[in-house]
């Protein structure tokens, strides 16, 4: 019963990301999805509340790994600054890293970029822009705090900026970018912002 269980459940999620990729998730049927998992419509309603807790299980895993990454890095951040090393802070592999990730579980963020309307998911560029904007709020406070000296900023000027280079990097996922075509921007991006981002802190 559980061998079966758990057959049943791998058939749910690659049918339910191909209906999902395919429809998005405001047209994805969930009649279609338990006919192509080779089951009942009631059958699937046992393993999955709902259309949108089956979406949830396909998307969640990676959304939280990239939010994971992105705190980590700042982690890591503040361990050398603390140290009086400003190397990992003027490099900047940002776009780099994150992209990296993206490509790891793409059909995931194909479905959170391209395919979320309806979900709690579809505000999920601005969401993330808003959390980058407070962290790097929160960083520019632990620099001073270092007595790094950075310039005087307008917080609505990093807003803007914020979303911008947010955007920038997801744009690999609406454009369709291959892996290879990804990287290859994300060195460029990461070239861009982090000459940019300089001037805009003064560091």
């Amino acid at each position: 019963m559980i061998r079966d269980k758990i057959m049943h459940h791998g058939n749910i999620i690659e049918a339910a990301m191909a209906e999902f990729l395919e429809y998005g998730f405001k047209d994805a049927s969930m009649r279609r999805i338990a006919s192509a998992a080779g089951m009942s419509v009631s059958g699937l309603y046992k393993h999955f509340a709902s259309k949108e807790d089956i979406f949830l299980t396909l998307v969640e895993p990676a959304c939280e790994g990239l939010l994971a990454l992105l705190r980590q890095e700042v982690i890591d951040q503040e361990h050398y600054i603390g140290t009086g090393d400003l190397s990992c802070w003027e490099t900047g592999h940002d776009a780099k890293l994150a992209i990296s990730y993206i490509y790891d579980h793409l059909d995931a963020f194909r479905l959170i970029i391209c395919k979320s309307q309806g979900t709690k998911y579809e505000s999920f560029l601005h969401d993330l822009a808003v959390l980058e904007e407070q962290t790097t709020l929160a960083f520019m406070k632990f620099l001073k705090n270092q007595r790094v000296k950075i310039n005087d900023f307008s917080e609505k000027e990093l807003h803007l900026l914020t979303t911008a280079n947010v955007n920038a990097v997801f744009q690999t996922v609406e454009h369709d970018f291959t892996r290879e075509e990804a990287m290859h921007y994300a060195d460029t991006l990461d070239h861009f912002f982090s000459k940019a981002w300089r001037e805009f802190f003064g560091y």
